[in-house]
């Protein structure tokens, strides 16, 4: 005798009802693709070292702005250890520390000391580029990091462009060039001068929301360069960190080291949406695959932030 339930989930009936219930609670099923209609760009900014206590500090009106017009939360958990490698490693992986195998910064492609869970074409734990240029070979996507060690992150010969500049200006001065010339589907821009900052100076200094100041300044010239390129009706912009810190160090197990900022604008976004602490650094790969209509590695333990966008609602 075959019980109701089972009956149920036979038809398919049950694997509905769990899919409705994912999307009601702001979650998307793990495995899903969709896409916010209209999306064609993505912009990541991430700033090493910016904790939200740093943004509420220091005069940061662009930030502000993106708060008000788009969807946000400064509590957003990083993964342990708080230090950088495994913290941006997560958030382009769509994965913890425990998946993608990268404990510290002194991880090297097939070096660790963990095994990954799997390893995708690219020879590491798959992330939302080599996703990008598997599933839409023909997208434009560029990287830009100020700090060297980001780029071993990242899978060889995916970007049609991944350089580290010399600073946070001249590192924002060629993204937006990247950005103008070829209209990227992807492009990630890495700033670290506010890490610098935080460990010469500590966090909550003077010289730190300077430092802060400086990165909000550089946001805004990339949001300019957006809507003078004619991109901005079409893109989606997340301003991020991989950790925030406490004195003049970071990598303990505090609140002011694991909680960054997670600030989405753009087209589709929710506008001044305080978005649910729920929001996982490693949900940036998911929303960004979510948002590009790719579909996300089984991997990858991510799911997209429906919360921030208007037709999830």
């Amino acid at each position: 005798m075959i019980c109701p339930f089972a009956r149920l989930f036979a038809s398919g009936c049950v694997r509905s009802s769990l899919v409705l219930m994912f999307l009601l609670a702001g979650v998307a099923p793990r495995n899903s693709a969709a896409q916010v209609p209209g999306v064609e760009h993505v912009v990541v900014i991430g700033v090493d070292g910016l904790s939200p206590e740093g943004i509420r500090r220091a005069k940061t009106p662009v930030l502000h702005r993106m708060m008000a017009e788009g969807a946000s939360t400064l509590h957003a958990p990083g993964v342990m250890p708080t230090v950088s490698s495994p913290n941006w490693a997560s958030m382009i992986m769509g994965a913890g520390p425990e998946q993608h195998g990268v404990l510290s910064n002194d991880w090297k492609p097939g070096r660790g000391p963990i095994t990954p869970t799997e390893v995708g074409p690219g020879g590491i734990f798959p992330t939302i580029f080599g996703l990008l240029r598997q599933q839409k070979p023909s997208s434009k996507i560029g990287c830009f990091h100020d700090w060297d060690d980001f780029g071993r992150l990242v899978e060889r010969n995916v970007c049609d462009q991944i350089v580290h500049p010399k600073g946070p200006v001249e590192t924002t001065n060629q993204a937006i060039s990247f950005l103008k010339e070829k209209k990227p589907t992807l492009l990630f821009i890495h700033l670290d001068h506010v890490d610098h900052a935080g460990h010469q100076h500590g966090h909550g200094t003077p010289e730190y929301d300077v430092a802060v100041e400086e990165a909000d300044r550089l946001i805004g010239l990339v949001l300019t360069a957006l809507r003078d390129s004619g991109m901005a009706d079409h893109s989606l912009v997340l301003v991020t960190a991989d950790h925030g810190g406490k004195g003049k160090g970071h990598g303990g197990s505090t609140m002011g080291e694991i909680e960054i900022p997670w600030i989405l604008q753009g087209r589709g976004v929710v506008s001044g949406r305080e978005l649910p602490a729920t929001v996982n650094t490693y949900d940036t790969a998911a929303t960004i695959a979510y948002a590009l209509g790719l579909t996300p590695p089984k991997c990858w333990i991510a799911r997209p932030v429906l919360d921030a966008f208007a037709e999830s609602k």
